[in-house]
């Protein structure tokens, strides 16, 4: 069984990174990058995926990553998902396998492979309806409209708020840590 690998919100400034790992039981129409695809087709391939796989969704909050760093917050997740589901063989989408044997990293599998198509869509739906959610707590910041993404709106945001407590402490902000 192969499971595919997908990460969203590396590089943003804010909220959580979510890593998702797809095993389909059977074939979807209409899989693509989720960056490619629409809002409403993401949200619906979203449910049809969940029904028709084996998967799972790690979350792992701003603190932690700012304690542990990016790469560890990935490599932890991709085993969460491994230990959960199991698979004879993981691709993820990049450049890099964290280190973990057994996992092969191909550039651009979210295009290629139908696994890590799906979930390239469960994990930006996933972290896309948090930051839509946590945006009723912060609504000065606009996450409901940058996700936490490293905006023109959002900087100038943390300007005039300072970082909340989902920001990444650890990241860089030009033109704020310099």
């Amino acid at each position: 069984m192969l499971c595919g690998i997908d990460e969203a919100g590396r590089g943003c400034l804010a909220g959580p990174l979510v890593v998702a790992g797809v095993i389909l039981k059977e074939s979807i129409n209409g899989l693509d990058d989720s960056k490619k695809l629409t809002e409403k087709r993401r949200e619906t391939l979203f449910d049809i995926i969940k029904q028709n796989s084996y998967y799972e969704i790690v979350f792992t909050e701003s603190k932690t990553i700012d304690k542990i760093g990016l790469s560890l917050a990935i490599a932890d997740s991709i085993e969460k998902i491994i230990e959960k589901l199991q698979p004879s063989h993981t691709i993820m989408d990049g450049n890099t396998n964290f280190g973990i044997l057994g996992v092969q990293a191909v550039i651009k599998a979210d295009t290629k492979i139908s696994e890590v198509s799906a979930a390239s869509i469960l994990a930006k739906v996933s972290r896309d309806r948090y930051m839509c959610e946590i945006d009723k707590k912060y609504p000065q910041y606009g996450f409901k409209k940058h996700k936490g993404y490293g905006t023109k709106h959002h900087v100038d945001a943390i300007r005039e708020f300072g970082r909340s407590d989902i920001h990444r402490y650890s990241f860089f902000i030009k033109g704020i840590d310099e």
